[in-house]
C-alpha cells in the first residue's frame, strides 16, 4: 500500500523539481525512492527510528542523492531550513506526540517550503480494519481500548487538519 499511495501522493503536492527532500518516518524506504522515480531530487533524506529499516532502505535504494538515518521524528538529527519538503507516509499517527514530529518537519524546511504527510484512514475506508475490531469488541469489550480509529486520533481530518494548523501551516 505504501508504494500505490506515495505516487499518488507525489502527483498530488505537484513539487517542481531539484528540492531537497526530507522523508520522515522513512521505513523500509517506499516514499524515498517514489520520491526519486517521480520527482526528480536534487538530495532526499530519509530518517527512521529503527536501524533494521535504516539498514534496509539502504541496501534497496540506491542512489547518490539519497542518505538514510536513525532518527526520532520528534527531535529531527537535521539542521532548521535545510529543506525545501518534509513528507511522511504513514507514520505521524505511530509517533507518540505528533506534534513534536510537525514541529520538527516545520523546523527542517525553508521559508515557503512543503509539510505534508498521509496517515491511515482508520476513521474512514478502511473497512476490513473496521470489521475486525467490531468482530474483536463483540467477542471482548476490553478490545474496544485497542482499536486503532480510537488509539489513532490524527487519522481523523479534522485533527490533522488541527495539528497542520497549531504549527502554522497553511494549505
Amino acid at each position: 500500500w505504501s508504494r500505490l499511495v506515495a505516487k499518488d501522493f507525489l502527483h498530488w503536492l505537484a513539487l517542481p523539481a531539484q528540492l531537497d527532500w526530507l522523508d520522515v518516518g522513512c521505513g523500509t524506504g517506499a516514499l524515498t525512492q517514489t520520491v526519486l522515480q517521480q520527482a526528480n531530487p536534487r538530495s532526499v533524506t530519509g530518517i527512521d527510528p529503527s536501524a533494521g529499516f535504516v539498514d534496509y532502505a539502504k541496501a534497496h535504494v540506491s542512489d547518490a542523492k539519497v542518505t538514510f538515518e536513525v532518527g526520532d521524528a520528534q527531535s529531527l538529527p537535521v539542521k532548521s531550513a535545510r529543506f525545501d519538503a518534509a513528507v511522511s507516509g504513514l507514520v505521524l499517527n505511530f509517533v507518540p506526540k505528533p506534534l513534536l514530529a510537525a514541529q520538527e518537519m516545520t523546523r527542517a524546511v525553508r521559508s515557503g517550503g512543503t509539510v505534508a504527510a498521509y496517515v491511515w484512514d482508520y476513521a474512514g475506508k478502511m473497512e476490513l480494519m473496521r470489521y475486525f475490531w467490531d468482530a474483536a469488541v463483540a467477542l471482548d469489550p476490553e478490545a474496544s481500548k485497542l482499536v486503532e480509529s480510537l488509539r489513532f486520533p490524527i487519522c481523523q481530518p479534522n485533527a490533522l487538519v488541527a495539528l497542520w494548523s497549531e504549527v502554522e501551516l497553511r494549505d
